[in-house]
């Protein structure tokens, strides 16, 4: 039976970061004996193999300074230590249970393809790719480099490593990348997952656009798994990376098919435009997978489809801290009561801007009237530490429950965002409201700001409304996210008169000042 998040997942496309794996009494029975038994035999092996192969990685950079590691590798340093960690690395993956790699379709030579892109991405152990594919360089996260012993394969691969929270770091990958792609085959090719997050591979994720923003031509590779268990999938909910790992070498072997597809040369166009070329791209490998090529992406930790410019996520924040506080024992009129409170709160503080409405996990504790764990929960849903923005917590859950109605709702948080009591927004608070509307950060408005301005020169709240239930797209967060979506209405109706007095009360403040 298809899973009530799988079913939250818009119709058009099935929801790919769910994986649940099943097994029947005899797999698991099965899975036990050989998981004490072949397991521990296959880490043992693995790890010694991989300890060989940092030995051997170590010396292949030795004596060098750091500019000439910034060049290509050449000479004894290549020829001598590329086919030993080449030997080393597919005997690991032998040991997992990877005895036989079916390989399909031609692999380009890197002056034909500089970049190698592979959908779809299920877990780390896709990485068995590297071995047909003749050990190219890979893009990797900054932090990896400090694994031990991984760290020090990373590095002995001149691997392009990017920090996912720093913008510098992106630009200089991004520049990394386009000096090596553009040396006429000095360097590896380079090996990328262009969806940037692991799936279960039931559709494919829009297309990050960094592999294609060169505007070299890429060689697509498709990576199938037939084994009878689908053990390898590592998602956002679901199996996760111990149970991939368990399961998996538990298996007496597992089947994997790599076929290389035509190299795709972009046109003119595509050059220009990174994301028409990654959306191509997408629809071929999709096409050759037989699975939808679908908007959706990961947004820092939580899924969404893209409409236009906008995040909207598959499950709302909202809707999960609204389940959290129900089975922690508030009824539809506690958590009214509770925005209420938070509302109260805010009208206080939204004079201070942003950062007024800044709140700790203790504070939002004593508003909901819960214990600090669960607070922390909630907080995690909105934030990556422990504090919130009181505003994006009360805008996204009011919305949900109804707790009042939609033009008043949105007529508060306009007012909420209008730091400056101008009657109109920038791109930036644009940004931030609508990230607080729907529970997830917003990376840009900048199509729905130019769209709601597009015949005066400011965001006023009468453009924006229209924009937001009139557009074709856009009427979409209004009629689906920003309605309540089966949660338990909080008093049988939606609307509260009294909830105006956010709007009026910071109005009548900045006017004060």
């Amino acid at each position: 039976m298809e899973s009530q998040s799988s079913r939250a997942a818009t119709q058009e496309y099935p929801n790919p970061f769910i994986h649940e794996l099943k097994l029947t009494k005899a797999q698991w029975i099965k899975g036990i004996i050989l998981g004490c038994t072949l397991l521990p035999i296959r880490v043992f092996l693995a790890w010694i193999l991989l300890i060989a192969a940092w030995i051997v990685a170590v010396p292949r950079l030795a004596g060098l300074s750091q500019e000439e590691r910034s060049k290509p590798l050449s000479g004894w340093r290549r020829w001598l230590f590329h086919p030993i960690l080449w030997l080393l690395g597919r005997a690991v993956f032998f040991c997992v249970g990877f005895h036989w790699v079916k390989v399909k379709g031609r692999k380009a030579d890197v002056k034909e393809a500089p970049i190698l892109v592979v959908a779809p991405h299920s877990s780390f152990l896709d990485m068995v790719i590297m071995f047909p594919a003749g050990v190219p360089s890979v893009v990797s996260r900054s932090e990896n480099i400090n694994l031990p012993v991984i760290g020090a394969l990373l590095e002995c691969n001149q691997s392009v490593l990017v920090s996912r929270r720093d913008p510098e770091s992106r630009k200089e990958a991004v520049s990394e990348l386009n000096k090596r792609v553009t040396s006429d085959g000095s360097w590896p090719q380079i090996l990328m997952f262009p969806e940037g997050t692991t799936t279960n591979g039931r559709c494919l994720l829009r297309f990050k656009t960094g592999a294609f923003v060169p505007g070299v031509p890429v060689q697509p590779v498709v990576l199938h798994y037939p084994n009878e268990l689908d053990t390898i999938r590592w998602t956002y909910k679901g199996s996760n990376w111990f149970q991939v790992l368990f399961h998996t070498l538990s298996q007496p072997y597992t089947n994997i098919t790599i076929e290389f597809l035509p190299v795709y040369t972009p046109s003119e166009e595509e050059k220009k435009n990174s994301r028409l070329f990654a959306g191509n791209v997408q629809k071929v490998m999709a096409s050759a997978l037989g699975v939808p090529a679908s908007d959706y992406v990961m947004a820092g930790r939580i899924p969404v489809s893209k409409l236009n410019d906008l995040s909207v996520p598959l499950e709302s924040p909202g809707k999960e801290a609204m389940t959290l506080l129900y089975r922690k024992g508030l009824g539809p009129r506690d958590v009214e009561a509770a925005l209420d409170r938070m509302i109260d709160r805010m009208i206080d503080r939204c004079r201070s801007g942003a950062e007024g409405t800044k709140a700790s996990a203790e504070e939002l504790a004593s508003i909901l009237g819960l214990n600090k764990k669960t607070a922390i929960h909630i907080c995690s849903l909105y934030s990556k530490d422990d504090t919130v923005d009181l505003r994006h917590i009360y805008f996204n859950m009011a919305a949900l429950i109804g707790h009042v109605d939609e033009i008043s709702l949105f007529h508060s948080a306009f007012a909420a965002f209008d730091r400056e009591g101008r009657g109109s927004l920038t791109k930036e608070e644009l940004t931030e409201l609508m990230g607080a509307l729907l529970g997830v950060p917003q990376q840009s408005t900048e199509e729905l700001y130019d769209t709601a301005t597009e015949d005066q020169e400011q965001l006023t709240e009468e453009s924006l409304l229209l924009v937001l239930t009139t557009h074709p797209i856009y009427q979409k967060v209004t009629k689906e996210i920003l309605q309540s979506k089966g949660l338990p209405s909080a008093n049988g109706t939606s609307v509260n008169n009294n909830r105006s007095l956010l709007n009026s009360s910071v109005n009548e403040d900045k006017k004060s000042e």
